[in-house]
């Protein structure tokens, strides 16, 4: 036990003397979750919008005053002509045109029924795609207000009606930050774990002390666990930090409890500094365990279903999703946070994410035996 304190003292002091280490450690969760849940929106706004208005009509400039009134759309462009919206979207000025045939009214009331063509600037596929989607749901709701206007509902209507009411479950708000911020803390979690301990490894490869630490009488396992518990410490600290910014910046607060989110962290976090460990022992310079782990992360969290969900994915895909363990505690975080789950709703993922650990922390110091 004397052996394992000294080697914590020593573990503790080397990551705080190096000023980088605890820049990472403490700056990173707080630039992360002040910048990245306001960059990371899907919800799109601000859509580029240019009008070809052959009609000039009652109804078309009813229809031009819905779509600009929804919030989602910004009028660059009142035209004329197609021709001269097409030059808006070739300019960069517009991202949808949406043309008004002549007689769009005439034609509405007379046959009760008008057609309008739609044009997206598709280089930008997401908002191109849900730009169009977000103007035919426009579109639809102003041909409901139009059919109101004319149809005469008697005092009694013999057809059977069906009112459908719906309402959100969770996130009743559908306040987008609600759903990253939880999953952004998983990421500094991963990214503190990995990093920090393949780099503090390796550092000590390049100054010449492991291998005085190799020739002393310190067992094998009293060195792992003395790498582990420091940066173990550190990952749960930032972790609090997150929950801290969470709840201050967001309003975020878990409808689970904290001690299943701190529970299945402490395991997680013994699965990456595993991960970390086992990095370290593969290369001999800092730069190669920085560009390790920063493939290893790019992967991680491009099939975690941070911004993308795993069902879209294609089956390939899916199936490496069940052996990252950031998938998990993604999943997990937005169950307890958002759900309210309790350990009975997540033991399969604390059961998988154990065996990952045990797993990693296996290979890390049987590969380092092999070595040393």
């Amino acid at each position: 036990m004397r052996t394992l304190k000294f080697l914590l003292q020593k573990e503790f002091r080397q990551i705080f003397r190096d000023k980088a280490n605890v820049r990472m450690i403490f700056m990173m969760p707080v630039i992360q979750l002040l910048i990245l849940p306001w960059a990371a929106d899907y919800e799109i706004k601000n859509i580029k919008l240019s009008v070809a208005d052959h009609d000039h009509s009652t109804y078309s400039r009813q229809l031009v005053s819905k779509i600009t009134s929804s919030g989602y759309f910004q009028l660059t462009g009142y035209k004329d002509s197609y021709e001269k919206s097409l030059e808006q979207i070739e300019d960069d000025e517009a991202d949808i045109i949406l043309e008004i045939p002549a007689s769009f009214e005439k034609t509405l009331i007379k046959e009760n029924e008008a057609k309008l063509f739609v044009a997206s600037n598709a280089i930008n596929g997401v908002k191109g795609s849900l730009g169009s989607a977000y103007l035919r749901s426009i579109l639809q709701d102003f041909n409901r207000e139009v059919r109101l206007e004319w149809i005469q509902m008697p005092k009694f209507n013999p057809q059977t009606q069906i009112e459908v009411t719906s309402s959100n479950w969770f996130n009743p708000s559908m306040n987008y930050k609600f759903f990253m911020v939880p999953g952004m803390l998983v990421l500094l979690l991963t990214m503190v774990g990995t990093n920090l301990t393949a780099i503090n490894i390796v550092k000590e490869k390049e100054i010449g002390t492991i291998e005085q630490i190799n020739v002393t009488p310190v067992k094998k396992y009293h060195f792992i666990i003395g790498k582990l518990i420091p940066f173990w410490v550190l990952g749960l600290i930032a972790m609090t930090m997150g929950l801290i910014i969470a709840f201050v910046i967001y309003g975020i607060l878990p409808l689970g409890s904290y001690l299943t989110i701190y529970g299945f962290a402490a395991v997680y976090l013994l699965a990456v500094l595993g991960l970390g460990l086992l990095i370290s022992t593969f290369v001999s310079t800092q730069q190669q365990a920085m560009l390790i782990s920063f493939f290893i992360m790019m992967i991680f969290v491009l099939l975690s279903g941070l911004y993308t969900s795993i069902d879209s994915m294609p089956v390939w895909a899916q199936w490496i999703t069940r052996f990252n363990p950031v998938t998990y505690f993604i999943e997990v975080m937005r169950m307890v946070v958002l759900k309210g789950s309790t350990f009975a709703d997540i033991k399969i993922h604390l059961l998988k994410i154990t065996g990952f650990a045990v797993a990693l922390n296996g290979l890390a110091i049987l590969s380092y035996r092999k070595r040393s």
